[in-house]
């Protein structure tokens, strides 16, 4: 009966999101409402937003403020961390109003949720209470659900509305968000951008936050992050990330940025020190060394625009000579026109891409695959499977590699000294979607496996 009736009734009907949103008052109901016992501090946006978490609960944590955190990835009350086995950015409002229940109950002050566009719209972090909000960046996703970017930006903007008289907005500049966001009133508004731009001409304010000096390697970046507050001072701050890329910069900024709209916030100094300890998050930029003379990432990149934002960054860390090896997929049961662009920025980035089963839910594992590749560029040649490969590789090409643990086995085989390998879309996820539910599917481990495998001498480094 369940499934009829979700069959019968359009997901965005007012009928579901009326129920949702019940839902999530009965949760808070259940659980005392715990969120008013805490000062949260709520992110959204398509890429980045687990990383800014995991940053936001890092450095308030390493300041002393006990806080608990909840993403995509993972549940954190302190110091203790343990992974979301639900693979959703916003679970059940039962599970949200329980955590933040036992996050105070453990002596927690502050909180970070992780806010999904579904979870806005169906109401699942209602009664969240966030004191303030940031966004990373929005790009196309979801948009099988939401119809068009303009609804995408709309239920996104769901999350700014819900701050109080009091509340504080931290916004990306440069972001298409940004001309929708900045008309939500909010107490107080800090930009940040990853270059420095004086004044917005839509609203006057200058920018807040940016950098220069970045330099970015495979032990992460250095820049400087400059601030400057709302009186026109202007202090300079030498930042060390574990973790490369200019986007995981830009990361850092919003979180940095929503610490310093709390009332009473830690020394920035001290914040950006506590930058240098943060390891990221599992799955997303993670580096795998298992004792191989290469590199190997893990990274949660699902959007067209992450896949050319990571592999971008790769590129630019990669010797002379040494190639880039991707692994590529996509999601079943929704956004189709994204996959053939996917196939497309990996063809044209990197040397070798296989491309291979991600999460298929109830679709045909092959016909996405054969989207994928119908975006790959005409000039780079596909070969159906790895036994079709010649032994003299092309200068690029795209292998068809269905079963993905033998897609990853190939890759990890293929790549030599100084290659860089990236395993792309599962991240630090435990299991996959398939139309006969979840399976086990862990990839760090099982990649980590692998590695020990091939180089069972060798010790990791």
């Amino acid at each position: 009966m369940k499934r009829i009736l979700k069959t019968l009734i359009p997901e965005t009907s007012a009928i579901r999101l009326g129920f949702h949103r019940l839902k999530a008052l009965c949760a808070a109901i259940r659980y005392g409402f715990p969120a008013t016992k805490l000062t949260v501090i709520s992110m959204t946006g398509t890429d980045g937003k687990t990383t800014t978490v995991g940053m936001i609960a890092h450095m308030l944590n390493a300041c002393g403020l006990k806080t608990a955190a909840i993403s995509t990835a993972f549940f954190r009350i302190g110091d203790d961390i343990r992974w979301n086995a639900t693979q959703k950015t916003s679970p059940s409002p039962f599970t949200i109003q329980r955590f933040l229940r036992d996050a105070w109950k453990s002596g927690c002050t502050h909180a970070v949720i992780e806010c999904s566009s579904h979870g806005l719209l169906q109401g699942r972090v209602n009664h969240t209470y966030p004191l303030i909000a940031g966004i990373t960046n929005v790009s196309e996703e979801h948009l099988d659900y939401h119809g068009s970017m303009e609804n995408y930006i709309e239920a996104k903007s769901m999350l700014f509305r819900m701050l109080p008289l009091t509340g504080s907005k931290v916004l990306h500049y440069s972001d298409r968000s940004f001309s929708v966001l900045c008309n939500i009133s909010s107490a107080r508004t800090i930009l940040y951008d990853a270059e420095e731009t004086q004044v917005d001409s839509r609203t006057g304010a200058p920018l807040n936050l940016w950098t220069e000096e970045l330099t970015n390697d495979a032990d992460g970046l250095n820049a400087v992050i400059l601030w400057k507050d709302k009186g026109g001072s202007e202090e300079r701050f030498p930042v060390h990330l574990g973790i490369p890329g200019k986007f995981n910069l830009e990361n850092a900024l919003c979180a940095v940025g929503c610490i310093l709209a709390l009332p009473s916030h830690p020394n920035l100094y001290a914040m950006v020190a506590a930058l240098a300890s943060f390891k990221g998050v599992p799955g997303r930029m993670e580096q795998i060394k298992a004792g191989q003379n290469f590199s190997v990432f893990i990274d949660f990149t699902v959007t067209p625009k992450s896949y050319e934002a990571t592999l971008r960054t790769l590129r630019s860390m990669l010797p002379p000579g040494k190639r880039l090896l991707v692994l590529a997929g996509s999601c079943g049961d929704r956004m189709k026109e994204k996959r053939p662009v996917i196939g497309n920025v990996c063809s044209l980035l990197a040397e070798v891409s296989v491309i291979t089963n991600e999460d298929p839910y109830t679709e045909n594992p092959e016909s996405i695959i054969d989207e994928v590749l119908s975006g790959v560029s005409l000039d780079v040649p596909i070969f159906r499977d790895s036994a079709s490969v010649p032994d003299s590789l092309p200068a690029k090409c795209c292998i068809r590699i269905s079963d993905r643990l033998k897609a990853i086995r190939y890759l990890l085989q293929l790549a030599k000294k100084d290659d860089i390998v990236l395993l792309c879309g599962k991240g630090s996820d435990t299991t996959m979607m398939t139309d006969v539910g979840q399976i086990p599917w862990n990839e760090r481990a099982i990649v980590t496996a692998e590695l020990r495998t091939l180089y069972p001498q060798t010790p990791a480094l």
